[in-house]
This record gives C-alpha cells, sequence and structure tokens, in this order.
C-alpha cells in the first residue's frame, strides 16, 4: 500500500514531508518553546545518524518526525514533542542528558528517560501461545506500562511510536516478525490507547493490527464498507448538524458526537454477535447528550420525525438498564441517502458513568478487569486526560500536571531473564520474586542479579527491572528474611512461615527464646513470660517462643512490649483499688466521673466509642483500668453477664467539653464516580476530622465506614442530614 492510500485510509498525516512539517510547527511556537525546539532539532540533526533504521527498516529520523506529528496534533504540550526527537539520543549520545538539559527544560530530560525505560520493554513477541496465559500477560504488560511512569505522556508517546510503526508496516513483506508486532498491538497497545481513552490511535493500531494477521478479513469488510473513512466523517457531520438544528430550534441544548465504525470494531461485533455485515446497522453512530431524562424521550422523538426508525432496533436502557446501571436509549434510523445510523441518547450524567463508571466501554469490549482498584485508577486517569483537554493552552503549568500520575505506584512490574512480566507489591524484593516463581526457587535463593548486576537480596525492585535468582542445587529460607523485613508479598511470607512451622519445632522454639534473650537485653528487667505471651495472645509461653522463632512476631515488636511492660505492671484493679486512687489525685484526661469520684484511669471502648452526652457505664479491666462503654453496648452486656462484681456506674464530668472523641459513621449507598470525594467535602465543610476510612462495594452497592472525631454527640444530627443530602446515599447512621 503506498504512502497516499495510507493517507486516504488513515488519515494520519499531512502531505507536508517531515522537514517541512517540523518547519511549520517551529514557525508556530511561541518564541521560548520555538527556541527550545531549534536546539534540540540540531541534536537531533547532528546525533542522530541518517542511515540509522528501526528495527522495521524505516528510516529513524523519518520515524520520529512522524511520531513527533502526531504527539502535537494530540497537544501534549511543546516539551512532549522535543522528547520524541531527542528519544533516541541515549543509544547515540553518551553525555546526552547535559547536553540535552542545556537544550530544554528538565521535563523534556525526564520524559526522554521515562521514553527510554519503556522502549526496552518489547517483551511481549515471546509471550506464551496458551490464549489464557497470553491474555494475562498482555493484562499484567499494560499494567507495567503504566505503573513504570510519573508523566502519563511517556505511555501516550509510546502509544504514538506503536502507531507510527504499525502504518510503516504497510510497506513491508509478510514476515513472522511483522505478524508477532501486529499480534502484540491488537494485545497490548490497542486496548490500553482504548482505556485511556486515545480514540486517534486507538482505532488505527486495531485496524493495522487486524489487517497485517488477518489480510482476507479485513479486505472483505473493506469492500463491504464501500466508503472511505473521511466519507463517512462527513456523512456523519451532515447528520450531526442536520439534528442539532433541529432539537435548537425546540430550544433543546445538547452535545451531539459521532464516529464511524472502523474495520476491526466492525469485525469484532460480526464475531461476538454472529451476524453478517449486512445485518449491521450501527457502521455509522451519533451520540446525544441532553440534561434530563425528559429530554432524552423529547430527543428521541425528533430524531424519529426526522428519519424513519428500523422496527426492533430500539432498545430503551432508561427503563430498562442493563446489569451494570447502562442507561440510554438506542435507535436506528434509516438516514440520508437509505443509510442506516445509530443514534444513542442519554444524560450527560449517564454518559460520565458510561465513560468512568462500572459500565465503562473498555470492559464490556475487553470482558474488563476483575481488579476494582485498578478499574478506578484507570477511570480516574481518564478523567485527569479528559479535563486537560478542556484547559486552555496558557495555563500551561495546570496543563503539564495534568499529565502526572503517581496511581498505579502501589504495585512493581518486573521481568523473568525469559520476559515474562510478574506484579509484586511496592517495596518487593528478590526474595518475593523468587517466590513468586516457584516456592523451592525461593527456599533455596541466595542471590540475584536485577540488570545484569549482582544485588543484595533486601534490595527494593523497581517496575521494568529484569531479574535473575541465584539459586544453590538445595537449601531452606531464613527466619532472618522475615525478621529483618526484606519479604512484602503475603505469598513468600506465608511459604517461609510454612517451611519453618514444618521444620523440627523444637530448633524453632529455642531460636525464639534466644531472639528473646536478645530483646530482654536490649531492653533490661525480668518480664513475666506468661503475660508477654498473653499480649501476643498466646495462651501458652512455649507456642509463643515459636512464633517468633518462624518470624510470625519480629524481635522488634517484642521489644516494644517489653519496653511497656518495664514499668511496673498494674494489677486487675478492684472497685476499692480504683476508689483508693483516686483520692491519690491521678489524672482523668477523658473527663469521666466513677461513681462520682475524678481522677480514675479510664480509657473508652473501641467496641462502642462514647462520646458526651452518651449515657455510659464503666467496666474493670486488667491493667488498663476502668474500659468505659455506651450503656446497651453489645460488648458490655456480653462482660457484665460474666463477671456483674466489676460493672461500675459512670458520668461525663464538666471538663470533658474541650476533649474530642472518636465515632464511627456508617454511610450505605449506590456507588458512583466521585462518592467518597463528596463524603469527604461535606465533613470537611462541616469542620469534622476524618481519622479512619474503610469502604467496600458489591453489586454497585457501597458501604463507607468513616471514623470521626466530634467534642459531642449533639453535633452530629446537622452532618447527618448534610450526608444525606449527597446524590446516591440511601442511610447514614452512628455505629
Amino acid at each position: 500500500m503506498t504512502d497516499t492510500m495510507l493517507r486516504e485510509k488513515f488519515d494520519w498525516t499531512s502531505d507536508e514531508t517531515p522537514a517541512e512539517w517540523a518547519e511549520n510547527y517551529h514557525r508556530s511556537l511561541p518564541e521560548a518553546d520555538a527556541a527550545a525546539f531549534a536546539c534540540v532539532a540540531l541534536l537531533f540533526r547532528d546525533h542522530i545518524p541518517p542511515t540509522a533504521t528501526t528495527p522495521t527498516g524505516e528510516p529513524l529520523q523519518r520515524h520520529l518526525l512522524r511520531t513527533a506529528e502526531m504527539v502535537a496534533q494530540m497537544d501534549l504540550l511543546p516539551e512532549a514533542v522535543q522528547a520524541v526527537l531527542a528519544s533516541s539520543l541515549p543509544a547515540y549520545l553518551p553525555d546526552w542528558r547535559e547536553k540535552l538539559t542545556a537544550a530544554a527544560d528538565i521535563s523534556v530530560v525526564r520524559l526522554v528517560e521515562g521514553i527510554d525505560q519503556v522502549q526496552k520493554l518489547t517483551e511481549f513477541v515471546n509471550a506464551p501461545e496458551n490464549p489464557q496465559e497470553r491474555a494475562q500477560q498482555a493484562e499484567t504488560m499494560r499494567k507495567m506500562l503504566l505503573a513504570m511512569v510519573s508523566d502519563i505522556r511517556v505511555v501516550l508517546i509510546k502509544l504514538a511510536m506503536r502507531t507510527r510503526t504499525m502504518q510503516y508496516l504497510g510497506r513491508v513483506a509478510d514476515s513472522p516478525l511483522k505478524r508477532a508486532i501486529a499480534k502484540e498491538t491488537t494485545e497490548v497497545f490497542a486496548p490500553l490507547a482504548n482505556r485511556l481513552g486515545v480514540w486517534q490511535l486507538k482505532w488505527q493500531l486495531e485496524d493495522l493490527g487486524f489487517r497485517y494477521q488477518q489480510p482476507e478479513a479485513y479486505r472483505e469488510i473493506a469492500e463491504a464498507l464501500a466508503e472511505k473513512r473521511d466519507e463517512r466523517l462527513a456523512y456523519i457531520a451532515d447528520f450531526s448538524g442536520s439534528l442539532k438544528t433541529e432539537l435548537e430550534k425546540i430550544g433543546l441544548k445538547c452535545d451531539i458526537a459521532g464516529r464511524p465504525k472502523h474495520i476491526y470494531s466492525i469485525y469484532k461485533k460480526m464475531q461476538r454477535k454472529h451476524l453478517s455485515f449486512s445485518e449491521l446497522y450501527d457502521i455509522r453512530a451519533v451520540r446525544v447528550l441532553v440534561e434530563t431524562v425528559p429530554e432524552c424521550y423529547t430527543a428521541l422523538g425528533v430524531v424519529h420525525s426526522l428519519w424513519q426508525p428500523i422496527s426492533g432496533e430500539f432498545d430503551d436502557y432508561i427503563s430498562h438498564p442493563k446489569s451494570n446501571d447502562y442507561r440510554s436509549l438506542h435507535t436506528v434510523v434509516v438516514g440520508p441517502n437509505n443509510k442506516g445510523v445509530e443514534v444513542q441518547i442519554r444524560t450527560f450524567e449517564m454518559h460520565e458513568f458510561a465513560e468512568f463508571g462500572v459500565a465503562a466501554h473498555w470492559r464490556y469490549k475487553e470482558g474488563g478487569d476483575s481488579d476494582s482498584a485498578y478499574e478506578q485508577k484507570i477511570a480516574w486517569l481518564r478523567q485527569l486526560l479528559d479535563w486537560r483537554e478542556n484547559m486552555a493552552a496558557s495555563d500551561k503549568e495546570n496543563l503539564a500536571a495534568a499529565f502526572k500520575t503517581e496511581l498505579f505506584h502501589d504495585t512493581i512490574y518486573v521481568l523473568t531473564p525469559q520476559g515474562r512480566v510478574l506484579s509484586l507489591p511496592d517495596g518487593a524484593t528478590p526474595i518475593d520474586f523468587a517466590y513468586a516463581l516457584h516456592s523451592d526457587l525461593g527456599n533455596r535463593c541466595r542471590g540475584a542479579k536485577v540488570n545484569g548486576q549482582i544485588v543484595p537480596l533486601s534490595t527494593p525492585l523497581e517496575s521494568g527491572q529484569r531479574v535473575e535468582i541465584i539459586a544453590a542445587k538445595s537449601g531452606n529460607p531464613s527466619p532472618d528474611w522475615l525478621h529483618q523485613g526484606w519479604v512484602k508479598s503475603s505469598k513468600a511470607i506465608s511459604k517461609i512461615r510454612s517451611f519453618i512451622r514444618a521444620q523440627n519445632i523444637d530448633s524453632v522454639r529455642e531460636n525464639g527464646k534466644n531472639l528473646l534473650d536478645k530483646a530482654i537485653a536490649k531492653t533490661g528487667g525480668k518480664p513475666n513470660l506468661q503475660k508477654l505471651a498473653e499480649r501476643f495472645n498466646f495462651d501458652k509461653s512455649e507456642d509463643f517462643f515459636a512464633a517468633l522463632g518462624q518470624g510470625e512476631i519480629t524481635p522488634h515488636a517484642v521489644e516494644k512490649v517489653l519496653s511497656e511492660l518495664s514499668a511496673p505492671l498494674k494489677a486487675a484493679l478492684s472497685a476499692e483499688d480504683i476508689v483508693r486512687s483516686s483520692k491519690a489525685g491521678t489524672n482523668n484526661p477523658d473527663g469521666i466521673l466513677i461513681d462520682g469520684e475524678s481522677g480514675l484511669l479510664t480509657v473508652l471502648a473501641k467496641c462502642c466509642k462514647p462520646a458526651p452526652p452518651d449515657a455510659i457505664i464503666g467496666f474493670v479491666t486488667r491493667e488498663r483500668g476502668i474500659s468505659i462503654h455506651r450503656q446497651g453496648c453489645a460488648s458490655f452486656e456480653h462482660l457484665a453477664n460474666q463477671h456483674p462484681e466489676k460493672i461500675l456506674p459512670a458520668t461525663w464530668s464538666a471538663g470533658q467539653s474541650q476533649n474530642v472523641f472518636a465515632i464511627d459513621l456508617e454511610i450505605y449507598a449506590h456507588d458512583r464516580n466521585g462518592l467518597l470525594r463528596d463524603v469527604s467535602e461535606v465533613l470537611s465543610r462541616n469542620k469534622i476530622n476524618v481519622t479512619g476510612v474503610q469502604t467496600r462495594t458489591k453489586d454497585q452497592m457501597a458501604t463507607m465506614l468513616f471514623t470521626v472525631e466530634v467534642r459531642q454527640v449533639e453535633e452530629l444530627p446537622r452532618v447527618l442530614a448534610n450526608l444525606m443530602e449527597i446524590k446516591n446515599i440511601l442511610t447514614v447512621r452512628r455505629m
């Protein structure tokens, strides 16, 4: 396929030569950006050899210029365009950082570092052929690309580079490498572009990947379309314009957008629904966004009055939402020139949910991802990119900030020597890596190489690194791996503990006793071993020694408890002891009177979190003094039934009004994007300090538990009322 034919089919560049484009782009820039671009262009010209080529055979200079043109069209700021031109400098210029720093802003250097890092990850070509394993590897690869970067533009530039590579492959003869690159593109990069909403690259990546893998199927659909893409775009623009004019005549404010379905999308729908090409009615589609539900039906009436609806092609997902709560009106009409057009009508709120919520397009097109936390990060990232598109070009600082992301840095992704990608928790070490591959390899692990360099087993790994384990022929894990905090993954911790537990229990206990002796030597004193074991929830000291010996308890935790016990231990308190301590004038910061006496040792129960003016009652405990409960607390009633002699009357004193008290609030709501943010804003507006948050979602219903601080319970009714005004919230109650 010639350059001209590619332009007609994929509209990927203007008629300008790469050099002409660079010159025109340079002239369009403000003075400061133009100067930086010129300096980077000189480095590009002087240090990227004209004879250098990409692995597919394209001249490297042309490849980078065409990619830079795409990046410029994506509005990623001039520094991103400069970074594309400078992206190959690390391979040709030893002191590239110094020279690039002198020529451009430091942000360009950081982008080039990120591009250089992800460019080394062309590992998926060697992925397993098993479909399930390959799909999992592709998903992990996508996550790794996102986790490796702190500026999302690096990923967008990588997508643009891959798009340019796919465009050039049209000139390359069929080969195993060409098909492998096309398959990698379809499985890794096109879905990533889809998730991020980069439509101008996504459809090209999909269509070209499909064309190089299944040329006959591609040709059949292309011939059946009988229209070029730009002709379909013009048709949709005319259709949308006519519809918008009619809707505005009746005073209906709306946004209308349309798109022609591309070849790969048509193929996937034919396969998914077992349809022939002639049975497809949504090759051309238009979306109408309005403010309210009644306006949706008004717009539907206008559409049907302008064009004849096709029988059996109407779906009302507003009255009858899909299982994922997707809502919209879908109809297909016979548009001008007797061509079918699908029209979707929904409110702006429904559209936001369809784009960023659980009904997001990529989930049902790709089968989605079962990791809800990952889905939320993708939705947030897409919102950032969407907000970026609406920012003023002059707001450069905020525009650059919109590209920054730390969303995916709680997990790292590293490579095996064979190119397999593994996910590990942030801070994981080579020991975690070894156990992720195989338990036996973890047990025999004695050293590691990271990117070819030998490193200590305690070295925290980073995304994108290639790790190789140095293992003994036989061997056992060391408890020190746990004691020194060298292991982060739950799998590795569990396997090490299981192995140690399976060994001679006597030696494990002896090891625990030795560790305890060292801890005692550090802290001093002679603790009661039985009480020490009970502090760690063991009935027998021997079980405590075993847990310490096999790493379930760390020496640091033991030292902390020993320090607490080095002070004189308080005996179990009787009512007489408590009254006696009150006369000695001990302090009582919570402002609680026990049987009319102040200054007693008290602690607020965590089970019911009492706060003034709750009716309260006391219960004598071991070592902690008197536990204060709300009257009616289920935990208190259970204790009182067992030990009624330990109950003491309690009231709030007048001096507690300056204290703050922790209470729990439970919120039950229909889950939606931004719910947690809205709740937090209401609490902040009411000057309520939040000290803890727990959330869980099941079947689109969210349960949120907030621990907040108040001075008086009387503050709550106003706060609860304000929370109930938040959209989607069903109930709010104090626990």
